[in-house]
């Protein structure tokens, strides 16, 4: 996961996004063999309560994805208000689309 402030700089700088109504995807290139990402759930969604269930929601699904992953980026995953809302199923295709569009799961980029 990342964590420093620098990397979320770095994230928020440059790198490709693609967006969701649920959450958006920033993307960078690293050199490592893996993948490692950032969440963001802003006070927009809720208390901390939700807040950190939202993250709980998002890691779960990212475990679950883990072996399809291209490896060599940096995800920063922001959460949109909507997502308090939505069911499992709907994070699920929404997490998928974003990743998959941003070269993550499958490779490929797609618009």
């Amino acid at each position: 996961m990342l964590s420093r402030p620098g990397d979320f700089a770095r994230l928020a700088e440059g790198g490709i996004a693609r967006s969701h109504p649920l959450l958006v995807g920033r993307f960078v290139r690293n050199d490592l063999d893996q993948v490692r990402f950032g969440l963001a759930t802003g006070k927009r969604l809720g208390g901390a309560v939700v807040r950190n269930r939202v993250r709980r929601r998002i890691r779960e699904v990212l475990r679950a994805m883990a072996p399809s992953f291209q490896p060599g980026w940096d995800v920063l995953i922001i959460a949109r208000p909507g997502i308090v809302e939505a069911d499992q199923e709907a994070l699920v295709r929404a997490l998928g689309r974003v990743l998959r569009s941003g070269g993550v799961l499958g490779g490929g980029s797609e618009s």
